[in-house]
């Protein structure tokens, strides 16, 4: 289970590790355009099972951390669904990993980092 953190001092927010992976791919992205926005989740359970939400900005103090030292394989149509829902009206809103569609191509470093 990877943990963000927002802010100082850090609120946590946990997601599993390729969950993480895409999101941070999202999140930069927008962040290295200077664009700020809300990003938003489902809490779980042990929290009360509700919605939180944080304004994220350039300015924006945030850390990715990982439990495993693997980086998964990127799911371009998950990248590109969590993008579009960035760049709504509503902000980023996480959303479940889409069905993998067997294309056989997975980002490589060069379009993980240029992507979008």
């Amino acid at each position: 289970m990877g943990l963000l953190l927002y802010g100082s001092p850090g609120i946590e927010i946990k997601f599993d590790d390729r969950a993480l992976q895409h999101l941070q791919i999202v999140i930069t992205a927008k962040l290295r355009r200077h664009e700020s926005f809300v990003f938003s989740w489902n809490d779980a359970p042990e929290t009360g099972s509700g919605r939180s939400s944080i304004w994220l900005d350039p300015s924006s103090t945030l850390c990715y951390r990982y439990f495993g030292s693997r980086i998964p394989s990127i799911n371009r149509e998950w990248v590109d669904a969590l993008m579009e829902s960035a760049n709504s009206g509503s902000g980023l809103n996480f959303l479940p990993e889409p069905p993998a569609h067997d294309t056989g191509h997975v980002l490589s470093e060069s379009e993980v980092r240029d992507h979008h």
